[in-house]
């Protein structure tokens, strides 16, 4: 039977807020285009990351992948930093 290929998403972010424990903040921006004039703009959205060790501070940069959900909001596990 054939193997399926699941593509894990990823993304690199700013660790924004590190007061929960186990948990961080990080801040993702991206560049959008307007659909009709065509300006380019900046969006942002937070996404709370599980850090099991509390390694990481506010400041840092992070890559972060999917994973099973671990809470309500958590859905996300630090690749590394």
């Amino acid at each position: 039977m054939a193997e399926r290929k699941t593509t894990v998403k990823k993304f690199q972010g700013l660790v924004v807020s590190d007061k929960n424990d186990k948990t961080i903040v990080v801040k993702v921006e991206r560049v959008k285009k307007h659909p009709k004039y065509h300006k380019r703009f900046i969006t942002s959205r937070r996404y709370k990351v599980h850090d099991a060790k509390n390694e990481y501070k506010v400041g840092n940069r992070v890559t972060f992948a999917a994973c099973r959900p671990l809470s309500r909001d958590k859905r996300w596990r630090v690749v590394k930093g």
